[in-house]
């Protein structure tokens, strides 16, 4: 028998919102301007920096790939199952899972 460890927790989406107003927070309190940072030369150009190698490392290693994922596997053998089986539903036939599922005649 698996023993699962049920003590793992992550943070959630709650617990991110949460940090970033505690950051906010913080950050007003020692008067630092959010909107000031952003709006600098220095941080506009940091912005751009960063932005570029982003758009950089998409292009060169994560857009071919994600686009395979996302064409070739999930629209073509998710996807259109489930718009099959979903105007199977409507139309009142049966379903891809009803006609696989195993039947047992009694008589």
């Amino acid at each position: 028998m698996t023993n699962f460890n049920k003590n793992k927790k992550g943070i959630s989406i709650i617990g991110i919102l949460l940090l970033g107003f505690v950051l906010i927070l913080v950050l007003s309190y020692f008067k630092i301007s959010v909107k000031s940072v952003v709006e600098s030369p220095t941080g506009q150009e940091n912005i751009n920096y960063v932005g570029g190698g982003s758009r950089s490392v998409w292009d060169d290693y994560l857009k071919q790939p994600s686009a395979y994922l996302w064409n070739d596997i999930f629209v073509n053998i998710f996807w259109k199952s489930f718009v099959n089986n979903m105007e199977r539903v409507r139309d009142g036939k049966p379903t891809d899972y009803e006609n696989a599922a195993p039947t047992v005649n009694i008589q």
